[in-house]
């Protein structure tokens, strides 16, 4: 058991420490829901297994999809539902996942019995406009206050055809919409209103859907289109999560220590390996192989480098910032303020918190580097604050973590791993 508040202890010596991760939530996600709606039988290996995974698979599950579960081999068997949504209406509960709740939106507009998608109070919070105008416009007959959950739907109204959606906020209702367009009576041919944000995050979703056999055109990022169809089942095996690895590239930058990360290299898919690039910018030393990646800390000095396509590194890289020798501006990533918490105001206060001064912009903040004092961060009921500053245990004395539990949501072991680094020392 988890004693809440976590109190973390100092690293003694550098770690030089080898790490196997869980598998990649945003790749997860998106290949059951392709399995779920496919026809025949998939098999996915490097399945992460965590509150967020668990939202999609007992959400497909509800859809009629038969789900096989070898939780230790991290494996899942999916027999689809080829296509066609249950008669009756669906019941889905994303419960604090994102992606579950904006990539099943589009499913209960189109079900002929219409449905429910409702979510925990955080997830109810974070804003879906921009995607409940784009099925409105797509003919979803859709209810909800203020365009937040809980969202209803009557069904069946949904037939697709030509939408425009701001990418601004949230790049999760484009993959909503994409992931569900072969089930479009009519397809889908989606235009990108303004700046996407998150962009290789689209890369990924089309990448998958590929995969699973769905043709999907495109103009760069700004149109993407997607004939009716059925996914097909395959064989798919998931990477481990890069978002997750970038707690422990950060710990070796942080502490002129050396990790390696097992299952990602050069040819991993996701978007957050290019906060390896940044943590070359500030004097950290990386290498790679095909299916390995390690990172070397040396004098760490502050950036000034734009997140938007992998804002989810951007507390992580607030608190390697920390320990640098100079300040470090974050750009970009105004929209987080939407996520799971205010991810600028909430990483402000709880570095100030610590002692570590910094700045609020309209796009980002300024971190400026000093002496990490004790103290009990809060972390918002969101995982990635908790992850983030459990680094700052490491490298300093009498820090703690308020609801250490919360890392459930993406990474369940991430505490045993991180101590796992430690002994490793």
């Amino acid at each position: 058991m988890i004693v809440d508040p976590l109190r973390l202890r100092r690293l003694t010596e550098p770690p030089d420490a080898t790490v196997v991760l869980p598998g990649s939530k945003s790749l997860t996600n998106r290949a059951l829901l392709c399995a779920g709606l496919a026809e025949g039988r998939s098999e996915l290996t490097g399945v992460l297994f965590s509150d967020d995974t668990e939202a999609m698979l007992a959400a497909l599950t509800g859809m009629g999809a038969q789900v096989e579960e070898d939780r230790p081999a991290h494996t899942v068997s999916i027999t689809g539902i080829g296509g066609r949504l249950p008669a009756e209406p669906l019941i889905i509960d994303a419960r604090q996942s994102g992606t579950t709740g904006r990539f099943l939106a589009p499913l209960i507009a189109l079900a002929p019995g219409g449905g429910m998608l409702d979510g925990h109070e955080q997830l109810r919070a974070r804003p879906m406009s921009d995607q409940l105008e784009a099925m409105r416009s797509l003919g979803a007959t859709l209810s909800a206050v203020d365009d937040r959950l809980p969202l209803s739907s009557t069904g069946g109204g949904m037939r697709g055809g030509a939408v425009t959606v701001s990418g601004a906020t949230s790049s999760q209702f484009l993959s909503g919409l994409l992931l569900c367009a072969p089930l479009f009576g009519d397809g889908l041919q989606l235009e990108v209103a303004d700046e996407l944000v998150s962009r290789p995050y689209i890369d990924m979703t089309v990448d998958v859907m590929e995969r699973f056999g769905a043709a999907v055109e495109r103009d760069g990022y700004r149109r993407f289109g997607c004939a009716p169809g059925i996914y097909a089942a395959q064989r798919y095996a998931i990477e481990p999560d890069a978002s997750a690895a970038s707690y422990f590239f950060a710990l070796a930058a942080m502490t002129r220590g050396r990790i390696r990360v097992e299952g990602l290299g050069r040819s991993a898919v996701q978007g957050d390996m290019a906060f390896l690039d940044v943590l070359e910018q500030m004097g950290a030393v990386v290498r790679q192989g095909d299916d390995w990646t390690e990172v070397v800390g040396r004098d760490l000095r502050g950036v000034d480098v734009d997140l938007a396509d992998f804002s989810d590194t951007a507390p992580t890289l607030a608190v390697v910032a920390a320990v640098a020798d100079s300040p470090t501006r974050i750009r970009g990533i105004g929209f987080v303020r939407g996520k799971e918490s205010d991810r600028i105001g909430a990483v402000i206060t709880e570095l100030e918190r610590l002692g570590i001064a910094s700045v609020e912009h309209d796009d980002g903040l300024t971190v400026h580097p000093g002496e990490v004092r004790s103290g009990v961060v809060s972390t918002y009921e969101d995982h990635r604050l908790a992850m983030a500053f459990g680094l700052l245990g490491l490298v300093a004395d009498g820090v703690a973590i308020a609801d250490p539990g919360c890392v459930a949501k993406t990474f369940p072991t991430y505490w045993d791993v991180l101590e796992g680094a430690r002994t490793q020392a």
